[in-house]
């Protein structure tokens, strides 16, 4: 028997989930197993080069009069239409928002059912792997080993000793949390009845109550630091592992601009991003900008999708995309919208954040950094450029604070989050081609 395994990915198609699939991937790779990439459309030609085979799955009816389209495209689109529904408060952005982002997962795990399961026939899988917010059954019902990665806030697995996940409340105020769960279940107990109905009827098991993936898995995989993990107040049982982080180590080698490389006495060299996404917001990203134009500090800064309307100062270099996780060691301080991915990697490299939080459980991550002292959470849309330069400037000058991040990066790096999850994920292949009658 061959110890090579075949492991198959499925991200849900924002840059996030598949760049945190993509870390793992290619350290599977690297020790020998056939890695597949069972991918929205979009992504076509994306992934190969990185040595994955691809295999594609529509996640609705493909426009024929469309072009192609960028990786993620669907989700950019999305974003950018429903922006004005970041201004509301998370209670709010339940019906308008949250409900109709599942609802949208959920369209697409149903279209794309029939083309996984010829997949998972075709590729046959020694463990499959998902890193999304809504169950594809046809993972868990393959006969093969299930492995969930939860690649947002850990709140995302729920407990009554913490605050409700999407919510952006604080751990200290518990009083504030009923009447958010009670919303979260008005807005969304018909929809998740009707998605419970479906799963089993293609032959997958009940889901958790109101939750939308199964936590009985071979194994569940999360990542966030042990710094700011919550399980003192949620204890987890032993199939969930904590990766600290899991950086990928594919992003192009990054060399800071002369521009803002070469800056006056005092001044440091801040990154600005608010993802793949967030950035679709041109708007925001401009008053961002214009803010910032006046600072003594350089910034680089990713622009995101609609990178051409976004036009920066003097102390400004930026591109549509950056190799983030080139870009952060080198810098002092990272603003960012709160996504999973910039957060464990700002964390990481132990580096402070300014945090604007738009949607998902972003809020969750602005909330845990800012009442950890981690970073400062600022009212995304309300805030004034003051607030913003002031809190660059308080977190810079809190010389105890970098030092402490810089000693907890260390100590992250140290645990090694993303050989962990590869080694998690070839550990259940292993196992169940062991137990298997066919080996």
């Amino acid at each position: 028997m061959s110890d090579q395994l075949t492991v198959l990915f499925l991200p849900e198609s924002a840059y996030g989930p598949t760049n945190q699939c993509i870390g793992l991937g290619n350290l599977l790779l690297q020790r020998g197993h056939r890695v597949v990439f069972a991918s929205e459309a979009s992504w076509a030609g994306r992934l190969s080069p990185l040595g994955f085979e691809e295999r594609l799955v529509d996640l609705a009816e493909p426009d024929p009069d469309a072009g192609a389209e960028d990786a993620g495209q669907f989700w950019t689109d999305f974003i950018a239409e429903t922006a004005p529904e970041f201004r509301k408060s998370t209670t709010e952005q339940l019906e308008t928002f949250i409900k109709p982002t599942y609802q949208a997962l959920i369209d697409g795990a149903k279209h794309a059912e029939p083309a996984l399961k010829r997949i998972i026939e075709e590729v046959r899988p020694d463990v499959l792997v998902e890193d999304n917010v809504v169950l594809f059954p046809a993972l868990t019902t393959s006969g093969a080993p299930f492995v969930r990665i939860v690649s947002c806030n850990p709140l995302e697995v729920p407990g009554e000793g913490v605050a409700p996940a999407l919510s952006g409340l604080p751990q200290d105020d518990p009083g504030s949390w009923a009447s958010f769960r009670k919303e979260f279940e008005q807005t969304h107990q018909g929809l998740w009845e009707e998605f419970d109905a479906w799963v089993q009827e293609q032959g997958g098991s009940p889901l958790p109550h109101l939750e939308f993936m199964p936590r009985d898995n071979a194994a569940n995989i999360y990542v966030y630091p042990e710094e700011a993990d919550y399980v003192a107040a949620r204890p987890l049982d032993p199939s969930w592992h904590r990766i600290d982080s899991s950086v990928r180590l594919t992003d192009d080698e990054y060399v800071v601009p002369d521009q803002v490389a070469d800056r006056p006495q005092g001044s440091a060299l801040i990154y600005l991003s608010l993802g793949s996404l967030g950035g679709a917001d041109v708007e925001l990203m401009q008053t961002l900008a214009d803010s910032l134009a006046d600072s003594r500090h350089r910034f680089i800064v990713s622009k995101g999708p609609q990178a051409d309307r976004i036009s920066l100062a003097d102390n400004m270099v930026g591109e549509q995309t950056l190799p983030q996780t080139k870009v952060i060691p080198q810098v002092d301080l990272v603003i960012t919208h709160g996504g999973n991915n910039t957060t464990t990697e700002a964390l990481h490299f132990g580096k402070p954040m300014v945090l604007l939080p738009l949607f998902w459980d972003q809020y969750d991550n602005a909330q845990r950094m800012h009442e950890l002292g981690f970073g400062i959470r600022l009212a995304t849309y309300a805030h004034t450029p003051d607030e913003l330069n002031g809190a660059i400037e308080k977190l810079l000058a809190d010389t105890d604070l970098r030092e402490r991040m810089h000693a907890m990066g260390a100590r992250i790096r140290a645990r090694d989050g993303l050989r962990k999850g590869a080694d998690i994920i070839e550990q259940v292949g292993h196992t169940h081609r062991q137990g298997s009658p066919s080996t």
